[in-house]
């Protein structure tokens, strides 16, 4: 069996930073959309099933399953990464097209029930699990098929780990120039390289939630037409490319 994170031909920054925007984008809108549903993370959906003990919102049974869902949907994810042990490329592509799928999915129900009258109304549940069906996915072929890259959907341990970055960039820019040594050389283009892979994710995640939510107010659900349509082309950039041999 492979490792979890294969090695496989680079992955251009862009094409995180691309997703992770997809992420803040998605999750900017559906907050909106879905009566104050994170889509793209499963950290807040453990404190808002939790929560459901005490507050009995409306929209519980989707609150509830918002875990499982993700969880389901990186298991998929995980199948069909590991039916294509050594094809990184295919992998990602088919990834990437499930993903949009349940983006258009998720757009084509929702738009179906607008306005969406109540978060236990038919449409916003199947809308709900669509929305995180599809980040779910995210989560994992990022976590599966990116090396080296840190996750696009949940900020939490990004910011901690750029603040991290920060200080290593600091403190080893500080050792060079008190003694420009290889090793100090080498340790500071190692903190530089942490920090310039990170902050473009956390970056265009802020970037996407401000977007999706201000296209949301203008243009309703038809905004996720943006989302998708970077999904598709990411996809189609990874079929063309060639697998590591």
């Amino acid at each position: 069996m492979a490792e979890a994170v294969r090695a496989s031909t680079p992955i251009p920054r862009a094409v995180p930073s691309a997703l992770a925007f997809v992420a803040g984008y998605v999750d900017g809108c559906t907050f909106l959309a879905l009566f104050g549903l994170f889509v793209a993370q499963a950290t807040g959906s453990f404190v808002v099933a939790g929560a459901q003990f005490v507050l009995r919102d409306d929209g519980v049974l989707t609150k509830t399953l918002a875990i499982p869902v993700f969880l389901l949907a990186g298991f998929a994810t995980a199948l069909i990464v590991r039916a294509h042990e050594s094809r990184d490329r295919p992998a990602l592509a088919l990834c990437l097209a499930l993903e949009g799928l349940l983006i258009a999915a998720f757009m084509a129900v929702a738009m179906y029930g607008a306005p969406l009258a109540s978060p236990d109304s038919w449409p916003a549940f199947v809308a709900s699990v669509l929305g995180l069906a599809a980040m779910g996915v995210q989560s994992a072929l990022v976590r599966m098929l990116m090396r080296g890259y840190a996750s696009t959907n949940v900020m939490t341990t990004n910011t901690t780990q750029l603040s991290i970055d920060v200080a290593d960039c600091l403190l080893t820019w500080r050792a060079y120039r008190r003694a420009a040594t290889d090793a100090n050389a080498a340790a500071l283009a190692a903190a530089r390289t942490r920090f310039g892979r990170l902050f473009p994710i956390l970056a265009c995640f802020a970037f996407g939630t401000a977007i999706g939510a201000l296209a949301y107010v203008a243009f309703g659900l038809l905004c996720l037409l943006l989302a998708l349509a970077v999904v598709a082309i990411l996809a189609g950039w990874a079929l063309r490319q060639p697998d590591a041999a």
